[in-house]
């Protein structure tokens, strides 16, 4: 059980020695250097799992007013004050902001920080805003979910607790992925990815109990969906679970290792992302301009295809975009950005590592290439890419539309803007913004930007220095 605690600045002062930080981000970054190097079905591609694992080794109303009463006001209004055109008293439009409510200015931007939101988990890979509320759902890849309140702090109880039923053996495994429905709390279910005991994956869903409306009904477990997988593949799980402004769930499944088969083939559910409209049909429908909706030359359920361990990816809701990072296995890791309505992209794995070739097999189709690459090399210091978000809080305006990302093994945080044709502008804020293993990204209520720290077992926010 954790025990409730109440948000605090993130600083110098507040902070576990930046030492301790790294000294757990080593035998981390061991273990998920099998997630840049990942399982391979082919020898090489097992010699390649061991150079990124020897990689990763090698890296460490105000309160009154005055004293008058509500009826005082409200007397101040007399018929002389309407104004006989609109009603409104002296004439005063209504949609005019008064000067003096105005915000006052921020000062000058002096750097970034972090502020933890909530800490004491174990091993946290996933954060989720609830709808039309402020707090926060965390997730344990052992199988816990956690709900955080921005005053009290994490809930005393589990929103669930699926650790009886969630498979955590690999670092790759457990629970990954949760998603509120967007209709929350009139359509009480909250969505899961999680792997199951015998190595495959489900998506399922659970419903608010009855009897207490901060924790899920356990009887209530829904299985939409199983992704088979060979008992001895372990890795490339993704199981990122997002609704789109469409109102249809997204979910991000990994190639299985088993790149050879399922990369450049849509008839199957590893290496893609999945859209579902699961306020239809038993247990979901297939949306009708699914590219594969007819089920002939690729799954039903696929919406984009051809990518290897796509962990983490985010819509932009301001431009519509969705930015997808996918874990990298030799040489470079990478960021695709593709139009939500834009269905049946080829993103090329295993055809393709970023833009370079990989594996002697042509492309199934025209290839989407990403728009950004982070190599494997004592310059950019790629491993194991954590797909981030975009920037839409008004906190810190100076920062709006970069792109956040981050990598598990080098424990750094950067960041870029997508123009439509080029990711510039590239700036690096790890020392600023210190995180030994950043699991994954997420926004607040507000548009801020969210933090999961699995060294420090965190929850941050990005905060202004002014």
């Amino acid at each position: 059980m954790l025990t409730p605690r109440p948000i605090r600045p993130r600083g110098a002062a507040t902070r576990r020695s930046t030492v301790r930080s790294a000294l757990l981000a080593v035998p981390l970054a061991a273990l998920l250097a099998a997630c840049a190097g990942g399982a391979a079905e082919d020898p090489a591609d097992d010699a390649v799992d061991s150079n990124a694992e020897d990689t990763a080794d090698n890296l460490l109303e105000d309160a009154a007013a005055a004293d008058g009463d509500v009826e005082d006001v409200e007397q101040a209004a007399t018929d002389d004050d309407v104004d006989p055109e609109d009603g409104d008293p002296d004439g005063a439009d209504p949609d005019q902001t008064d000067p003096a409510e105005e915000a006052p200015p921020l000062e000058p931007l002096q750097g970034l920080a972090l502020e933890t939101v909530a800490e004491g988990f174990d091993g946290p890979v996933g954060v989720a805003t609830e709808p039309d509320s402020e707090r926060l759902a965390v997730i344990e890849r052992t199988g816990r979910a956690w709900l955080v309140d921005p005053d009290s702090g994490v809930l005393p109880e589990p929103l669930l607790d699926l650790s009886g039923q969630v498979t955590a053996a690999s670092i790759e495994q457990g629970l990954l992925g949760l998603a509120f429905h967007p209709d929350w709390p009139a359509d009480d279910r909250v969505f899961l990815y999680h792997s199951l005991p015998g190595n495959d994956n489900a998506l399922v869903a659970y419903r608010r109990d009855a009897a207490d409306p901060d924790r899920l009904d356990p009887g209530s477990r829904q299985v939409l969906l199983t992704v088979d997988k060979e008992p001895d593949k372990v890795r490339h799980n993704g199981g990122h679970v997002l609704f789109g402004p469409d109102g249809l769930l997204y979910v991000s499944v990994g190639d299985a290792a088993r790149a050879s088969v399922n990369g450049q083939d849509p008839s199957t559910l590893p290496g893609t992302i999945l859209r579902l409209d699961v306020d239809a049909g038993d247990p979901y429908a297939i949306p009708p301009d699914n590219p594969f909706a007819g089920g002939v030359d690729g799954a039903p359920e696929v919406w984009w295809y051809g990518l290897r361990n796509p962990w983490r990816f985010s819509i932009d809701a301001a431009t519509g975009l969705v930015y997808i990072a996918d874990v990298g296995q030799e040489s470079v890791e990478e960021v695709n950005v593709v139009a939500l309505e834009e269905g049946g992209a080829n993103f090329g794995w295993p055809a393709l590592e970023g833009s370079r070739p990989f594996y002697d097999t042509a492309p199934n189709s025209e290839v989407t290439a990403p728009v950004f690459e982070v190599r494997h090399d004592d310059q950019e210091l790629g491993c194991s890419i954590t797909g981030g978000v975009v920037s839409r809080g008004e906190a810190i305006p100076e920062v709006a539309g970069r792109y956040w990302y981050a990598d598990w093994c080098y424990g750094w945080i950067r960041s870029f803007v997508w123009d439509g044709s080029t990711a510039s502008d590239v700036q690096d804020h790890s020392g600023e913004l210190p995180v030994g293993n950043v699991a994954s990204f997420g926004v607040d209520a507000g548009g801020e930007v969210l933090i999961v720290d699995w060294a420090e077992g965190a929850v941050h926010r990005i905060v202004a220095r002014r």
